[in-house]
C-alpha cells in the first residue's frame, strides 16, 4: 500500500479516537477486495474494512459504519445516512475506488476519476471538517486531483486480497509504518495521459520559473508534472538525504561506479525509506530517457538514527541498444541521482571516458 497523503498526522489513528465512521461503498465489500484475478478466488471468505477495523478496535472504540452510495449509479439517498454517522465520529475513514471487474483484462475506462457519486459523496463528508483519511480501492492510478486537494489523508491500497481489511487496519493505526511505493505514475488528467517518469525529453522544455516563455511544451491549464510521481510514497516519519558521493567522477571501460549517501530518520517513528538510484545519460546514440532507474534499496531506519547506502553499478548497467543494435553504452556525460522518487532534482555528474 502507498501513503499518498498524510496532512495534520490525520494517520495513524489518533489514542483519543473513540469513534471511527467507515463510510463508503467499499468500505464492507467482501466481492471487491480481490481485484481483477478474483475469478477463482473465494471473496466470501475477505476481510473487509470494516471488518478489520472492528477487529482492530474490539471494545476500546465505537465503530459506525454507512455505504453512502454504490461504486456506480447516480443515487444519493444514502448520503444523509453517511452525513449524520460522519457527525458522530471523531474520525471518518472513506472507502472509495473501482469495483474488482473494472480493472483487468477487457476493462478499460476512458474516465478514469472516481465512479458513480463517489467523489460527491467524499465533497459532503470533508466538508464537515472531520478529520477523514480516504482508503482507496482500484488497480489503475485515477485521476483524483480533487481528492488530493480536500482529503487530509489518502491511502493507496489497491486490492490486498482475502486479507485486506485487516492490513489496511495495520496500516490505519500505526501497527505497521507504510513504505510502498507508486509503481505507476497519476496523472493530474487524462490529457495528459501517457505520462511516464521516463520519458523521452521535448525539443521545446518548459521552464516553470519562466511562464512567459510562450513556445514551450506545456499545458494552458495543467502544470506538466503528474499528480503523484513514480516511486512515490509517504511514511509516518521523515527522512533527510546527505549529498551523494562517488569513488570518482571520470570512469574508463571496466569501472565500477560507487555511489553513496546516508539516509536520517527525522521524524518520530522508526520507517523503512526505499532509496532510489537514477541515471541521465546527456547525449547518447540514440535519445535517451530524462531518467532511469538503475538501482533501489529499501531499508530500516530507527528514529533519530542514520543509515548509510551504497549502490555499485557496473558501467555495463548504462548500456541500451544503439541504431545499429549493439548492446553497449556511451562515453560523455552522465547525471547521477538518488532520492525517494523519480521526482528527484539534485545530481552529481560523472563521465564516462
Amino acid at each position: 500500500m502507498v501513503l499518498l497523503k498524510n496532512e495534520d498526522n490525520t494517520l495513524p489513528v489518533s489514542e483519543k479516537t473513540r469513534t471511527i465512521a467507515v463510510i463508503g461503498p467499499l468500505g464492507d465489500s467482501k466481492e471487491n477486495m480481490l481485484g481483477g484475478w478474483g475469478a477463482a478466488g473465494q471473496w466470501d471468505s475477505c476481510v473487509t474494512v470494516l471488518a478489520g477495523i472492528k477487529a482492530k478496535c474490539g471494545d476500546n472504540i465505537k465503530v459506525l459504519y454507512e455505504k453512502g452510495c454504490e461504486i456506480t449509479g447516480s443515487s444519493t439517498e444514502g448520503f444523509a445516512g453517511a452525513i449524520a454517522a460522519a457527525r458522530k465520529a471523531d474520525l471518518v475513514i472513506l472507502a472509495l475506488g473501482e469495483s474488482q471487474n473494472m480493472s483487468g483484462e477487457a476493462a478499460c475506462r476512458t474516465d478514469i476519476s472516481l465512479p458513480g457519486v463517489q467523489m460527491d459523496l467524499a465533497r459532503r463528508i470533508i466538508a464537515l471538517n472531520k478529520p477523514a483519511a480516504v482508503v482507496l480501492f482500484n488497480g489503475r492510478p485515477l485521476t483524483i486531483g480533487e481528492l488530493d486537494e480536500i482529503a487530509p489523508a489518502i491511502l493507496e491500497a489497491w486490492y490486498g486480497g482475502t486479507q485486506a481489511g485487516n492490513a489496511v487496519a495495520d496500516i490505519l493505526f500505526g501497527d505497521v509504518n507504510p513504505s510502498g511505493r507508486l509503481t505507476m505514475t497519476f496523472p493530474r488528467s487524462v490529457g495528459q495521459i501517457p505520462i511516464f517518469y521516463n520519458g523521452k525529453n521535448t525539443g521545446r522544455p518548459f521552464d516553470p520559473s519562466l511562464p512567459e516563455d510562450y513556445f514551450k511544451s506545456r499545458y494552458h491549464d495543467s502544470p506538466n508534472t503528474p499528480l503523484y510521481p513514480f516511486g512515490f510514497g509517504l511514511s509516518y516519519t521523515t527522512f533527510s538525504y546527505s549529498p551523494v558521493s562517488l569513488n570518482k567522477t571520470a570512469f574508463d571501460r571496466g569501472d565500477e561506479i560507487e555511489a553513496s549517501v546516508e539516509i536520517t530518520n527525522t521524524g518520530k517513528y522508526d520507517g523503512d525509506e526505499t532509496v532510489q538510484l537514477y541515471v541521465r545519460d546527456r547525449v547518447g546514440n540514440v535519445t535517451r530517457p530524462v531518467k532511469e532507474l538503475k538501482a533501489f534499496r529499501k531499508i530500516n531506519v530507527k528514529k533519530g538514527e542514520t543509515a548509510k547506502i551504497v549502490f555499485k553499478l557496473p558501467l555495463t548497467d548504462l548500456s541500451y541498444y544503439h541504431e545499429d543494435m549493439s548492446y553497449d553504452y556511451d562515453s560523455g556525460e552522465f547525471e547521477l541521482f538518488i532520492g525517494p522518487g523519480s521526482d528527484v532534482k539534485e545530481f552529481v555528474l560523472f563521465t564516462v571516458r
